[in-house]
């Protein structure tokens, strides 16, 4: 089975999520019934237009995220990607296809499960299956009426709400399914061992396993307010341990690197690209991040207390996650720097409400794996047909 996923860097949400079902369905390849999956970066890899478009976005949420209440009603009311014919560098796409010859389609963003899937089917077949899949969290405003296709074959949803806002969007509720978090397969292995936590605790952040550790996490498109968090620690005289996360962006690491030297209250680890987060987590007191549906799918996953962080603004999109979190009781936000000494100094002062948020966190863990959404993406391909996907 030869599976096109197609994504966009608009966020990091939608690629994560494209690399995670990669891994999946590496890892649920077998001999006797190979799977293999193509990764396209759809919008940035068809036209200059797009790209720009992908760029201002991500421009707009390390900026100024609030500004996004103006351009995300824009992007609903154009729709520029549900018309096939409308769609530009269609032929670009359309060489890839062919070279693909995909036995599925699988989008995991917005704009891209409209336009992309008609001309994929009109290349190959008509009854080539497509499928979406949607990780918000909640419906409302800020979910996207662009993740509804009434003519995909399948819609999952990462959580029930998701499902029920897409149902009440036009999408037939027999083609809708609950699957889950779709995460990387390191989210779904065992916690690893207090010995395991405190080795890289103490061996490789060189930290003590003992104290509080606070992450500052930033998107895969570097928003991030590291070092107004880490002088509003400082001001309060905050005595707490961070791994601040900087990507790719080696500037940040060296102001952050600079501005730690000699203090005496706030240790700092500034940390490039880091593929380990499941253990980070798990090690973490908190963490610190924008109110996405990834990282917050991946604290749910390890039992990781959260603390978003609203600094700049709401986009509407997070509006979906903090809604979802007031919902459950997870909700606790800074929309100051200077909010989250306050925040950290209760944590510590009270192991309890940190004990009581982990388990917060547990009891939203979904039973299904990602596993269970290759199984049913498997079996749209093997019943062919428009009608595959309707669930009994």
């Amino acid at each position: 089975m030869r599976v096109l996923v197609l994504t966009s860097s608009t966020g990091g949400g939608h690629d994560m999520r494209a690399r995670a079902l990669n891994a999946w369905i590496e890892s649920c390849s077998t001999e006797s019934a190979p799977l293999h999956a193509t990764i396209f970066q759809t919008l940035e890899g068809t036209h200059a237009l797009y790209r720009f478009g992908v760029f201002l976005y991500n421009f707009i949420q390390r900026r100024i995220p609030a500004a996004h209440r103006v351009y995300f009603p824009f992007l609903e009311l154009a729709g520029f990607h549900r018309n096939a014919s409308r769609i530009l560098g269609r032929r670009r796409f359309l060489g890839l296809v062919r070279k693909v010859a995909p036995d599925l389609v699988v989008s995991t963003h917005a704009h891209l499960n409209h336009g992309y899937f008609t001309l994929a089917r009109r290349c190959l077949s008509h009854n080539l299956p497509c499928a979406t899949y949607c990780g918000e969290l909640s419906g409302g405003y800020g979910f996207s009426r662009h993740w509804v296709n009434p003519g995909a074959d399948l819609f999952v949803g990462a959580d029930p709400d998701t499902c029920a806002a897409a149902r009440n969007l036009g999408q037939d509720k027999r083609r809708i399914w609950n699957g889950g978090f779709l995460l990387d397969p390191s989210f779904y292995a065992p916690a690893p061992s207090v010995e395991e936590m405190h080795s890289f605790t103490q061996d490789e952040l060189k930290l003590n396993p003992e104290d509080c550790l606070i992450v500052l996490s930033t998107g895969a498109n570097g928003a991030n307010n590291h070092l107004a968090f880490l002088k509003s620690l400082a001001r309060q005289r905050e005595k707490v341990q961070v791994v601040a996360l900087c990507g790719n962006r080696n500037r940040v690491i060296h102001d952050i690197e600079r501005w730690g030297r000699g203090q005496d209250v706030v240790t700092v680890r500034p940390l490039p690209y880091f593929n380990r987060m499941h253990l980070l987590m798990h090690c973490a007191s908190a963490i610190v991040a924008r109110p996405g549906t990834g990282t917050t799918s991946e604290a749910i996953m390890t039992g990781c207390p959260i603390i978003f962080n609203g600094c700049g603004g709401i986009m509407p999109q997070e509006a979906l996650t903090l809604e979802f979190a007031r919902r459950h009781g997870i909700d606790r936000i800074v929309r100051r720097a200077c909010e989250l000494p306050g925040i950290v100094s209760a944590m510590r002062s009270d192991g309890r409400e940190t004990a009581r948020a982990r388990e917060r966190m547990q009891a939203l863990q979904p039973e299904l794996r990602p596993g269970d959404i290759v199984d049913r993406l498997r079996d749209l391909v093997r019943t062919p047909g428009p009608s595959a996907s309707l669930a009994p």
